[in-house]
């Protein structure tokens, strides 16, 4: 299934007020984790499995990248990339991930940020992914944490006050299709196990580097204390992994 929830109107308009959204990487509380997994890109060639905003993009070329491709679904996504973080060395393209293919080893980086829950096949993205990247290569990226997606509604329990009493965990050995609600609409992630997204890579021939459930900085706390919420259960899983 390839879901566009970005292209609609009114979801991306809500999008577009995220923290995330307004500020860029400074704004994405994982971000501190994921900089330091990634390595130095001076003179690589990097591809940004949906880019969004193409904040990543923009990173990647100011810290010395050859060459940076992002690709994403999403016509709103790409237009914005394109007016706010177009720097030459980046290309940005409209495809959805299933239908992107590249030559043999054309990449030493591939990152993707919070991207994966949205497609159906892990397996083929790291097979893929593997193809792709040059020997010593790295893949890294982040996904919504398993506890995070198993339920499925992605919401508190909530008690009788309507305080947030705890996160909900069931089904966590199904995976599969879930119907979250995000920015107050209805759309499909796909959940999977910790133990499927590390042996799906070792299957492929990767060699785990580092495994992070990154948690919010001092800083953010401090800037945010609902953000002291993000605590009680990850949000997030960052993985490092190397051909």
């Amino acid at each position: 299934m390839k879901e566009n929830k970005y292209d609609d109107s009114a979801f991306f308009e809500q999008y577009e007020k995220m923290n995330r959204s307004q500020k860029g990487l400074e704004g994405a509380g994982e971000w501190y984790v994921l900089k330091e997994m990634l390595p130095d890109l001076a003179g690589k060639d990097v591809l940004d499995l949906g880019c969004g905003f193409g904040w990543h993009c923009r990173y990647a070329i100011e810290n010395g990248a050859r060459s940076v491709v992002g690709v994403d679904i999403s016509n709103n996504m790409l237009e914005k990339a394109r007016r706010i973080n177009n720097l030459k060395g980046v290309e940005y393209v409209k495809k959805a991930l299933e239908d992107i293919d590249y030559p043999a080893e054309q990449f030493d980086v591939v990152l993707s940020s919070l991207t994966f829950h949205y497609i159906e096949s892990f397996e083929s993205i790291s097979r893929n992914v593997f193809k792709w990247i040059r020997p010593r290569g790295r893949f890294v990226f982040s996904v919504e944490h398993p506890i995070f997606t198993a339920f499925g509604n992605q919401d508190w329990a909530y008690g009788e006050d309507g305080e947030k009493l705890f996160w909900p965990v069931d089904n966590y050995f199904k995976e599969g299709k879930r119907e979250a609600v995000f920015l107050g609409e209805k759309l499909i992630k796909y959940h999977r196990t910790l133990t499927n997204y590390i042996n799906t890579l070792l299957k492929q021939g990767f060699t785990i580097n580092e495994v992070i459930e990154p948690e919010p900085s001092s800083g953010m706390l401090a800037e945010f204390p609902e953000m002291k919420e993000e605590l009680r259960r990850p949000m997030m899983l960052i993985v490092s992994a190397e051909k």
